[in-house]
């Protein structure tokens, strides 16, 4: 059985945990192997100060018990009346499990809930598995690109994706 909730500060660690290991799987082989490495432990430590600080969101789901997924989302920074999921994800032992799509499911209601008219959210270019998981979930590529720094001096290209409802 899956359920989602919002995140609470002693959620902090096993957030960290989810973030790093989608991370690691995911973005890994964009990177040097000293650089990905060091992202990994950055995120194990990042979310405890975003817990219930700011309009962010941040929902946790759980499948008996155990919590594979996470998202993050606020208000979008350029858009009226629209929220930007900043950070979808899911520990690779629970891909293919149906908890993000529930997990998704549970975030748009909540945004739609919350009065946003639709959502925004960036994916790499590069990475195929997201990119047919946003388009499952009912989003869009809105033609924008950007290309995102994370620190090494190696930009990678990213697409936007966008929802209404």
């Amino acid at each position: 059985m899956t359920d989602v909730r919002q995140a609470v500060p002693g959620d902090g660690d096993v957030l960290g945990e989810i973030h790093a290991a989608a991370r690691e799987a995911a973005y890994a082989p964009f990177f040097a192997p000293a650089f990905a490495a060091e992202a990994v432990r950055d995120r194990l430590g990042r979310r405890h100060a975003r817990i219930g600080d700011g309009p962010e969101t941040i929902l946790l789901a759980r499948v008996d018990g155990r919590p594979p997924a996470l998202s993050y989302c606020t208000p979008s920074r350029d858009r009226p009346h629209a929220a930007e999921i900043l950070g979808f994800y899911g520990h690779p032992d629970g891909w293919g499990s149906g908890v993000a799509a529930a997990l998704m499911d549970e975030t748009l209601r909540r945004l739609r809930a919350a009065g946003f008219a639709r959502v925004h959210l960036w994916t790499l270019r590069d990475t195929p598995r997201s990119r047919r998981f946003y388009a499952k979930s009912g989003f869009t590529e809105s033609g924008a690109e950007r290309a995102l720094d994370f620190g090494d001096g190696n930009p990678l290209v990213q697409v936007e994706y966008e929802r209404a409802w």
